[in-house]
């Protein structure tokens, strides 16, 4: 039965367990490593495994044991590694016995009072054996009340009760272990009861501490240095093999002789079935058989990345942080709600609090929950924190330049992309602000402890995460763009080290990983809206095709109205006179067609035709469009008609708007149907969300021709499409402008003449919806939410307007026959409505309705 002596001299050395300095009990009569409960809550640690056993020591006390956790031990810069039994009693707070001595080969000279320990890589080192654990030890506080500014070192003094001495080692309180305020470890000097100390606040806002602040403590006790050497030493201790920490399972913890070992354990036993498809689907366009199997041995060492089984947070001491400054509480009450919407919150908070994402709250802060339906169909939920933001002070950590990305790109062969699983949550949130996430469902109050989506300043903590995550291998074959890593190589050889070595830093942090946006090992990338592949560097087909692949025009009109849209770009093309000269006579001021209609069909002659080929092509190549400069602001231009939407992504440069992309997208029938603010606003959220890439985490413009879209984001909208759309924008930073049509030539013309083809809008395909009411707190938000299917049928006179001026193609495909109005608005007004519905029906004659 294992034991442990407790002899009257026992000897301490001074290590690091899991990052935290300590003294160890040294026990060889001790079978088993043992670590007090009391002190292993106080240090970081892996998954504990709760077991039940007793010992028996050796001076007949009863140990009692209630599970294991693996220790990482390092001395002196040397790591080691063991798993501990966790003690409910303990004489000591750490306790090593032979199964750690058994695994290295150590050396304990007891004349010299001197430990030398040497690792399985040949490495040594030595450090001071300590008579006993009850050194005489003082804590250190804090003389004086300091701020320290964000991201900034200060030197700070405290108070230590000690006669005046140097070389004492000073070892900070528990408290700021987990912290992103940090208080190395040091030796330092006593003069005059008083010392000097480092403190580092890498938070985005001040820290304050408080005057007589415990900071740790120092001990009186003399440590000779350690010493670290590269070369062998002999010992009388018989040399074994033992197991190399490299080539321990990151699961279940077990070390193995060999990796070929390692790899068997991982496959066999500890990654679930669908993780080898994963694994096989990654790697199936690598032609080579053993290039293929050298990417999948490294991503089956680090498989846990794409385990998702359990949700995870990142062990990193960086928080997001939300700075009010000294704002006042915010409270918004909770909308109403349909019983289906009451069900599908309760099902939504209902999972985030098993993925340990929110917890319970007695917060005097309140947002409200908004339900939104995702491309997929399913149920997104989101919570309004737009007033939240509006208080919330801006972080401008910066985001790398898109530039600089692409050069970096430009001579690599070998590419991987990686994109984070759910980022946003795997992101922790600081202590002290996760009140101010708070909302409310009609059984509880919850706050955030992950990062939610749409607060502001989310994406620069999360660039500032993943760059300090990444460290010194970013710029030489890594690189991160918000949650879009990758990495770049000139050889395979050289990928496969590159690749083990990004998947390590991003597993020792417990990131995780989506399998089905990564790319692993593959010569081209679409990466940020840009297709690279062996040197080259184009926009990625997506991002033209709304104009490269634009119909030829059939009538004047639409000649005239690309005409218009290239022209806004003039300054840009070289000879654009000479080139669009024989469009020209389609200018409708000067053209006279022997049909005398504008829209009468015709066919361009070569010379025309060749005109607009050659706009075409130069609007699609870097003679016009950049590549993306993010320290240049972005600006968006939309517009709608009857056949579809177009945008066009802009970047203003000294001499003028430059184009960076286009879309455009037919329309659904219904979708023609809609009014012209819904159109108009389905342009911008199309637009926003296809150049996500480029504007998440920038202010950037957008500019429309439609007036009345100025107010979207000021103000809930009575429309209930566009509120969905407005809270789907509510996490990007941007200002909504108006601007004349002439000036909007570009999008007019995509929208007219659209590539894409129509798609259903999911809000379309949502469950009954709901009517929402929320009761703001000040006067100017008291607009509802409300949905009126029965005043959305009544078309309005500009609507009927604006059917009656449609242009040739308006007429022939999206016409609205009269007696379907009718016919609908019949279907309408002979449905039932129940009795809780609190809306009322239209009953009066809609023709009057229509002249009013």
């Amino acid at each position: 039965m294992p034991s442990s002596s407790t002899s009257p001299n026992p000897f301490f050395i001074h290590a690091q367990i899991n990052h935290t300095y300590h003294n160890i009990l040294l026990d060889t009569g001790s079978s088993i490593t043992i670590i007090h409960n009391r002190f292993l809550q106080r240090i970081y640690h892996n998954t504990f495994e709760p077991s039940q056993n007793s010992y028996i020591s050796a001076n007949c006390t009863t140990i009692n044991i209630i599970g294991k956790v693996q220790l990482e031990i390092k001395i002196s810069g040397l790591s080691t590694f063991v798993t501990a039994s966790v003690a409910s009693s303990l004489v000591t707070d750490v306790l090593v016995g032979t199964d750690w001595i058994n695994q290295y080969v150590l050396c304990l000279d007891v004349s010299t009072r001197r430990l030398t320990l040497q690792d399985t890589t040949g490495h040594t080192t030595t450090t001071s054996l300590i008579q006993s654990n009850n050194t005489s030890c003082c804590t250190v506080r804090l003389l004086d009340q300091i701020t320290i500014p964000q991201y900034s070192e200060s030197i700070i003094t405290a108070t230590v009760h000690l006669p005046d001495s140097s070389n004492l080692l000073f070892e900070p309180s528990s408290s700021f272990n987990q912290k992103a305020v940090i208080l190395p470890t040091a030796l330092i000097t006593v003069t005059n009861s008083q010392t000097h100390l480092t403190i580092v606040n890498t938070t985005s806002h001040p820290y304050t501490l408080s005057s007589n602040t415990c900071l740790g403590t120092v001990s009186s006790s003399s440590l000779i240095c350690a010493t670290t050497s590269q070369h062998q030493f002999q010992s009388s201790k018989i040399h074994h093999r033992s197991p190399n920490s490299s080539h321990k399972c990151y699961v279940c913890h077990q070390i193995f002789l060999s990796q070929n070992n390692l790899f068997h354990h991982l496959r066999v036993q500890c990654y679930p079935p669908e993780l080898r498809h994963q694994i096989e689907t990654l790697t199936r366009h690598i032609d080579s058989t053993s290039h293929r199997k050298k990417i999948q041995d490294v991503l089956w060492k680090y498989g846990k990345l794409f385990d998702l089984r359990q949700p995870s947070k990142i062990n990193i001491t960086l928080d997001h942080v939300i700075d009010t400054d000294q704002h006042r509480p915010i409270y918004t009450p909770p909308y109403r709600r349909s019983p289906q919407d009451h069900q599908t919150i309760t099902e939504e908070t209902a999972k985030l609090l098993k993925q340990d994402s929110i917890e319970p709250s007695t917060s005097p802060w309140c947002s409200p929950v908004v339900l939104v339906r995702k491309k997929d169909g399913t149920t997104r939920f989101c919570v309004d924190y737009r007033k939240l933001n509006d208080i919330t002070v801006k972080d401008s950590f910066p985001l790398p330049r898109i530039e600089d990305i692409f050069d970096q790109l430009s001579q690599s062969t070998c590419f991987t992309t990686l994109d984070f699983k759910s980022g946003y949550f795997q992101i922790p949130l600081a202590i002290h602000d996760r009140p101010k996430t708070a909302f409310s469902t009609r059984d509880n109050h919850y706050q955030f402890k992950v990062l939610p989506q749409g607060v502001k300043n989310g994406p620069p903590t999360f660039q500032r995460i993943v760059n300090q995550i990444l460290g010194p291998a970013r710029w030489k074959h890594c690189l991160a763009y918000l949650d879009d890593v990758v990495i770049f190589s000139r050889t395979f050889e050289d990928h496969v080290s590159h690749l083990d070595e990004i998947l390590c830093l991003l597993h020792t942090h417990n990131f995780r990983l989506s399998f089905e946006k990564c790319t692993i090992a593959t010569d081209n990338i679409d990466y940020l809206g840009h297709h690279i592949c062996r040197g080259e560097i184009r926009p990625n087909n997506d991002n033209i095709r709304g104009l490269l692949e634009t119909s030829t025009p059939t009538t004047p009109k639409e000649i005239f109205r690309f005409l218009k849209g290239a022209e806004y770009y003039r300054k840009f093309i070289p000879n654009f006179s000479r080139i669009a000269s024989p469009l020209y006579k389609y200018n409708p001021s000067s053209y006279t067609h022997p049909s005398n209609s504008k829209s009468t069909l015709f066919k361009l002659s070569t010379e025309e035709q060749a005109a607009f080929e050659q706009l075409k092509h130069i609007l699609t190549t870097d003679l016009v469009l950049r590549l993306p400069n993010n320290q240049l602001p972005f600006k968006i231009q939309t517009d709608a008609s009857q056949l579809g939407i177009g945008a066009v992504l802009l970047q203003t440069y000294p001499e003028g708007d430059r184009p960076i992309c286009y879309m455009s997208k037919k329309l659904t029938p219904t979708q023609q149907r809609w009014s012209p603010i819904e159109q108009e606003c389905y342009a911008i959220i199309k637009a926003v969300e296809f150049w996500h890439h480029y504007l998440h985490g920038h202010h950037f413009i957008l500019e429309s021709d439609h007036k009345p879209l100025e107010a979207l984001m000021r103000k809930s909208q009575m429309n209930d499409k566009c509120e969905r759309w407005r809270l789907r924008l509510q996490s990007y930073d941007f200002t909504i402008k108006h601007i004349k049509g002439k000036s909007n030539t570009m999008p007019d013309y995509l929208s007219r003449s659209p590539v894409d083809h129509a798609e259903d809008d999911m809000d379309d395909k949502a469950l009954p919806t709901s009517i929402s009411i929320g009761t703001q707190t000040d006067a100017s938000d008291n607009d509802t939410l409300l949905t009126s299917s029965i005043v959305g049928m009544v078309t309005t006179r500009s609507r009927s307007r604006q059917l009656a001026q449609s242009d040739h193609h308006t007429t022939t495909q999206s016409n609205i026959n009269r007696s379907d109005i009718q016919n609908h608005q019949s279907t309408s007004s002979n449905s039932t409505i129940t009795t809780d519905d609190p809306r009322i029906e239209y009953t009066g004659n809609i023709d009057q309705l229509k002249q009013a």
